[in-house]
């Protein structure tokens, strides 16, 4: 799973959200590392939707424009916790291969 694809599940994670606030939340989450492009966003999303893995929670009229907000679905948050668990391990088998079992020293 792609970096920007696991952020965007992460920030779904939290309840449901509308495109800027998924942006925002991935800025926030990735200390500001990954910065997605609303093109980027929607191009995701579309593949996810696809993928069953987000859907659409509802829609609303802000400022004469439509606002869509996304909710992770069932089978979304169970690939989420999948990936999550691969990152911990990979992450773990790493940390020890440095000596730093215990986690990286400050």
């Amino acid at each position: 799973m792609q970096e920007a694809t696991f952020l965007i599940l992460t920030a779904l994670a939290a309840g449901s959200q509308h495109g800027y606030g998924i942006i925002s939340d991935v800025l926030a989450i990735s200390e500001g590392r990954v910065r997605l492009r609303a093109g980027t966003l929607y191009s995701a999303l579309d593949r996810l939707r696809i993928d069953r893995l987000v859907d659409v929670d509802r829609e609303e009229i802000v400022d004469s424009r439509l606002r869509r907000y996304y909710r992770l679905t069932p089978e979304g948050r169970r690939q989420l916790a999948v990936e999550a668990g691969r990152v911990r391990s990979n992450a773990a088998i790493a940390l020890t291969r440095l000596g730093l079992a215990g986690g990286p020293s400050a």
